[in-house]
């Protein structure tokens, strides 16, 4: 609960100084950046993709297929790999956006008047973005966390049992899978 309050005090610092200061960013200095939260939306976006065509190629299949029977429950791990993907597409679209909307807003004479709080407001955008993107990035982690611990209480329950086991002279009957359990 701490580090969620030391995040959400920090990026409200970030945002803030972003756009307090960001006037004297001109947007030429900040497309680059702009340019790199594009190319990091875009990798989460293959990353986690390619992680949901491994992990349920069958659940995946069934979604695009017209439903004749009941469609097996992936046990909510399915919506951990799409919310990565939902986000980076959203910032990825607003980010596709700003670069069309940009070079357009600079033929505004009023907007040109203000170009100081027009560079305020998209670097502002920006810091939003960007903390935004950090937290699809982290969020993108989740699942490859669940697997690894999934993984590792797995091997733990069957170093039990076979020490269990092989302590008391017993052999665990095999079940359908070849399971032992």
């Amino acid at each position: 609960m701490i580090i969620k309050a030391v995040a959400l005090v920090l990026s409200l610092a970030i945002v803030v100084l972003a756009f307090w200061q960001g006037s004297g960013v001109p947007f030429k200095d900040q497309w680059p950046l702009f340019e790199a939260l594009r190319a990091t939306a875009s990798i989460i976006f293959a990353v986690v993709g390619a992680w949901l065509a491994i992990i349920y190629p069958d659940r995946l299949k069934l979604s695009f297929r017209k439903a004749t029977t009941p469609k097996p429950s992936n046990g909510g791990g399915m919506s951990r790999l799409l919310t990565p993907i939902v986000h980076s597409t959203a910032i990825l679209c607003l980010v596709l956006l700003i670069g069309i909307i940009a070079p357009l807003l600079k033929r505004f004479d009023f907007l040109v008047s203000h170009v100081e709080i027009m560079r305020s407001l998209s670097y502002g955008s920006l810091a939003i973005l960007t903390l935004w993107q950090l937290w699809t990035v982290v969020l993108s982690l989740v699942p490859a966390d669940v697997v690894i611990s999934r993984s590792e209480h797995e091997e733990r329950r069957a170093g039990t049992l076979r020490d269990l086991t092989s302590n008391a002279g017993f052999s665990p009957r095999k079940t359908e899978g070849g399971d032992q359990g």
